[in-house]
């Protein structure tokens, strides 16, 4: 109540103003004897006063316009906090850091989301790229970010979550554009995670990049097999397996992503090697979270010169969950222990 009054004599003046202004101007041009004269002393008084009169109205507009921006720059920073809200920096053992860029630079947020929860089936992740960016993207990913954090706690079965993410965006969908049928671009690749108290990865990938794995034996994609579509462009097969992506052993990473980031080009058109940032980042012992998603957002806003073409999310996960609750043995051989580490931020 009190913000809608405040805003009434706000309309008030944006009106009011430039009324008054252009009615002054009127009234000089009629009952001015000056401005009745032909001769050039009289016609440059009358010049400067219009003059003086459409730059005020210039700068009124201006500030004005200036004004609705922030306002829809503070909605678009209020929505971001609901939708993608800052990660704990420890989930259950695992050390976490994410951070979003919208190509849109009018907004905060993007297309892409993602999600980290702690529940008795497992750490459950989430990350997603909506098709678009920028404001018009937010109802989608609200519709599949709500569904997500209902999902995981309600769901043992990690395909289970999937079918509710599948039909949150179909009613989204149908409720967006009730007598149309969606478009055929209206899709959401979505990557789901699952990772047990003894590490073991478990997921289910539908048109979104694999993530890379960071341990001892370097960097490498968690999975190499092809992923189903994208939610939205087909019904979900009858047969989901989730696929087995062996064990997050104490002191590994893995870095989620959305395209944007592999998808960045410099001047040249090359695009941005991120699995040659990741190896680079590891020589140079940038294994925290935190230390990863700096080096990565640094290196590609200096590759792009801070022109992307497309929103960019970054999710690192690293375990540092001690050897007894990962047993003795990982998948990948000896386990190692887990290295002490301070805890990271999830902001830039």
């Amino acid at each position: 109540m009190l913000r809608f009054k405040a805003r009434v004599p706000r309309k008030v003046l944006a009106f009011g103003l430039p009324t008054a202004w252009g009615a002054m101007a009127i009234t000089y041009k009629l009952t001015c004897p000056l401005a009745q004269q032909d001769g050039l002393g009289a016609r440059i008084v009358t010049s400067a006063v219009f003059f003086a009169v459409g730059t005020g109205l210039i700068l009124h507009v201006r500030r004005a316009l200036v004004r609705e921006l922030r306002e829809m720059r503070e909605v678009a920073g209020a929505a971001q906090s609901v939708l993608l809200r800052p990660l704990p920096p420890r989930i259950d053992g695992l050390n976490v850091a994410a951070a979003q860029l919208s190509a849109d630079r009018g907004a905060r947020v993007g297309g892409d989301l993602y999600e980290v929860i702690a529940t008795e089936h497992g750490v459950r992740v989430v990350m997603g790229d909506v098709r678009g960016h920028g404001i018009a993207a937010i109802g989608t990913v609200a519709a599949v970010l709500g569904s997500f954090r209902e999902a995981v706690h309600d769901e043992p079965d990690l395909r289970r979550v999937l079918h509710r993410l599948d039909r949150a965006l179909a009613r989204h969908l149908r409720e967006r554009a009730p007598d149309e049928h969606p478009a055929a671009e209206d899709f959401v690749t979505v990557l789901l995670l699952e990772i047990g108290r003894d590490g073991e990865i478990t997921a289910l990938n539908c048109g979104h990049p694999w993530p890379y794995l960071l341990s001892g034996a370097g960097v490498e994609p968690l999975a190499r097999t092809d992923p189903l579509p994208p939610l939205g462009l087909f019904p979900l097969p009858t047969e989901l397996p989730p696929v087995p992506c062996g064990s997050l052993l104490p002191g590994d990473c893995l870095v989620l992503y959305t395209d944007g980031v592999e998808d960045a080009r410099d001047a040249r058109g090359r695009f941005f090697s991120l699995q040659a940032a990741l190896a680079d980042a590891v020589r140079h012992h940038l294994i925290t979270p935190h230390t990863i998603l700096r080096s990565l957002f640094t290196g590609v806003l200096r590759h792009t010169r801070g022109r992307q073409a497309d929103d960019m999310a970054l999710l690192v996960l690293r375990n540092d969950r001690t050897r007894l609750a990962c047993n003795s043995l990982g998948a990948r051989g000896t386990a190692r222990p887990a290295t002490t580490n301070t805890q990271p931020s999830n902001h830039l």
